[in-house]
């Protein structure tokens, strides 16, 4: 107690700081980075779950280099990741700037648009799922039949499975990135516009010389967040093809539900954690390169 009577204000102040926070920090660090260091552990080793672990060295990494199945899941997850993003980022943007300026009913539609983001991917994967069945089952078939036009196949050809699975994904993350573009909108200060409409500046040049340029932060934070969703997508993969995991020829596959199937399904957990290191690392690149260009100068 003497040593703490003695010790300067901005010094007791620390102390308490590091007091308040000891307990998070040693939560986080529980449920966060020690699961994430034996997942890099694990992968140089061989175990089932049951029995005892076995070192293999670079043997996990060498057979996913090998591995045909590995390298279309990666492909799968890039194109959900190169398809969905800009989609959503456009989306997401052309909703919320003409809903920025809409008074009338403007907070249910911004509900409307914000509930998809609230329900559960498992009930919104087995709606679209039935949406995507064959006449008479199917919502989307049923009406291409009504007019005359052959059904399609969306969820089990190799061309059309991973688009139709990666529009419910899209539309079931429009909605927070909305509010986030609305808040990101709102907080651009007016004078900006009314010095502008008062120079007689058209739309478009107030659009990309005023608007996106200060939105810039709200795209940064959508354009990452958006990433890491479509990089770890899978709710919405597994419950649709749950005849057929994957879809067919793997076509919808991406790297978390291999993993899963590989850990869970192979109980090879060694080469579950190879992939699951591989994720990170793509995570980690895919973001650092974003931040990198969209930072602002």
């Amino acid at each position: 107690m003497q040593i703490y009577a003695n010790l300067t204000i901005r010094q007791k102040h620390i102390i308490w700081a590091w007091a308040f926070l000891a307990l998070p920090v040693l939560f986080y660090g529980i449920i966060r980075f020690y699961p994430t260091g034996n997942a890099f552990l694990i992968s140089f080793q061989d175990w089932n779950l049951l029995g005892k672990r076995t070192w293999t060295g670079w043997d996990n990494y060498i057979k996913l280099w090998n591995d045909p199945v590995f390298w279309k899941v990666f492909k799968n997850t890039f194109a959900y990741l190169l398809i969905g993003t800009p989609i959503s980022l456009f989306l997401s943007f052309l909703i919320a700037y003409h809903l920025d300026k809409l008074r009338f009913m403007h907070g249910f539609l911004r509900m409307l648009y914000f509930l998809p983001f609230m329900t559960s991917a498992v009930a919104m994967a087995w709606v679209w799922r039935w949406f995507y069945q064959g006449v008479p089952i199917g919502l989307f078939n049923n009406m291409l039949a009504s007019i005359g036009i052959p059904q399609i196949e969306f969820l089990n050809s190799t061309t059309n499975a991973l688009p139709a699975v990666l529009a419910p994904a899209v539309w079931a993350g429009l909605g927070f990135q909305v509010i986030i573009f609305m808040a990101g909108l709102r907080a651009i200060p007016t004078s900006y516009y009314e010095a502008a409409k008062i120079d007689g500046v058209g739309w478009f040049t107030i659009l990309t010389q005023i608007t996106i340029p200060l939105l810039r932060p709200t795209i940064v934070f959508i354009v990452v967040f958006s990433s890491i969703g479509f990089l770890r997508i899978f709710d919405h993969v597994f419950n649709m093809t749950t005849n057929n995991p994957g879809g067919p020829l793997n076509a919808t596959k991406p790297l978390v539900l291999m993993i899963y199937d590989t850990a869970f399904n192979g109980f090879d957990m060694g080469y579950a954690s190879a992939q699951t290191v591989v994720l990170f690392l793509i995570l980690l690149v895919v973001s650092l390169i974003q931040l990198r260009l969209l930072r602002s100068d």
